[in-house]
Order: structure tokens, then sequence, then C-alpha cells
């Protein structure tokens, strides 16, 4: 059975990837995102690079890249937080690109928690060989939720 954060970080991540839920950038990046497995601390995905997400040069775009990692990693994160985070520090390293129409697979997995801070790292590979395209890294921090007033 699904804990509610993770019920509730696999609906967020499924609104993005239908364009309900989230801000333009986000819903054009993930658009079309499938999960294929999600746990506590993890999720894998598929994704087929759409001909509205390529730069000039018809590759996938950096920057539609480090947003798709930001939400699969946001998920991630918000299935064992169950509440909002905020950016500490975020790294993508690119290795390879993509082209219009190739499957891709991104791995999200939390792999430390210090107090209210929380690191994960997202790999996004070529689905036909394993090929890395890109890493991205990055510490959030736990936003407490908000407190009842005792007035």
């Amino acid at each position: 059975m699904e804990n509610s954060n993770l019920k509730e970080s696999r609906r967020l991540l499924e609104g993005k990837s239908k364009g309900t839920i989230g801000a333009a950038v986000e819903t054009s990046s993930s658009k079309g995102l499938q999960i294929v497995q999600s746990h506590k601390g993890f999720f894998l995905c598929h994704f087929v690079v759409p001909n509205d997400l390529l730069d000039q040069h018809g590759n996938w775009h950096a920057g539609a890249i480090a947003t798709l990692i930001d939400n699969v990693g946001a998920a991630a994160v918000y299935s064992i937080a169950g509440h909002a985070q905020a950016s500490v520090e975020f790294s993508v390293s690119f290795f390879s690109t993509a082209k219009s129409q190739e499957e891709v697979e991104i791995e999200a997995k939390v792999i430390e928690e210090q107090g209210k801070l929380i690191a994960y790292v997202v790999e996004i590979r070529r689905k036909s060989s394993g090929e890395l395209i890109a890493i991205g890294k990055q510490w959030t921090t736990i936003k407490a939720p908000p407190s009842s007033s005792r007035l």
C-alpha cells in the first residue's frame, strides 16, 4: 500500500506530465512523462523527447532537461518529506544529448537526509543503449509546515 506522501507525489508528477498542474515551463518539459516505478524516495520514468523541446540544432534543450530533472527529483523528495522544499544547490552535468522522439529513462533517488536537508540524484539515460545523457544533483531544504496560531 502506498503511503500518502508517495501517492501525492505521484499525483503531482502525473499532473505535470498531463499539463494540469504546475507552471507552463514545468508542464511543457514533463508532458508525456510516464511513471514506470515508484516507492518512497525513488521514481523511475520513461519519456519521449517531443519536437517542441528541441534547441536550434535539433537536440533536446538543456533547459528542458534541467526542468525535468527538477520535477522528477522533487517528486522523490516529496514522497519522503510530504511538504514543500526550497533548492539550496542544483547542478546538472551533460554527457550526451537526445533527438526528437528518442525515448529516455529517468531515475531519481534520494541519496542523503541530514536534518532539514535532503539530497537527490537524477540520471537520464538513452533507453535503447543505456548511454548517459545527464546527471542532476540537488540539495533541498524542507520547509516546516505552517503552524496553527494559538491566539
